[in-house]
């Protein structure tokens, strides 16, 4: 039996676009979770056709509601109940960040993994490498009087 409405926490839950329904219901009372350009709280209801936006820093994502369902889906459903109209300027957006997350570290996010240590070491290696020895010895000068 399809139903006609259905909470929005629950449903972004089982799209999973957030991997707990606690996490959906925080974004919703955060004002991260529009519908049709209205915020949304955790208890709204929606129906197919309405356009979600949800915003996951640094991109907003946009969906387009096909289906409803309270339980949560595998990946390989989830297309049947909603369309992903996210524009490609945000998805680009989303690599940019990927690539340069390691460059720019925000403050309080802790050392780097050890990957992303090596990533910064091949970074610096590949930009900085360019033959000068900058270890100067500054005890020679006295020596030369």
């Amino acid at each position: 039996m399809a139903k006609s409405e259905e909470r929005i926490d629950k449903w972004l839950w089982a799209m999973r676009i957030f991997k707990t329904r606690t996490i959906s219901t925080e974004a919703c009372k955060k004002g991260r979770v529009m519908i049709d350009g209205v915020a949304a709280k955790p208890s709204r209801m929606i129906k197919p056709g309405d356009t979600i936006n949800v915003r996951k820093p640094p991109v907003m994502y946009s969906f387009l509601v096909k289906a409803l369902t309270e339980n949560r889906l595998g990946a390989k459903l989830v297309p049947e109940y909603m369309d992903n109209i996210t524009p490609q300027s945000e998805l680009d957006l989303l690599e940019v960040v990927k690539i340069s997350g390691f460059v720019d570290r925000r403050k309080g996010l802790g050392r780097p993994t050890k990957r992303e240590g090596r990533e910064l070491s091949r970074f610096k290696e590949d930009t900085c490498d360019d033959g000068w020895d900058f270890d100067f010895d500054l005890d020679d000068e006295d020596d030369e009087e």
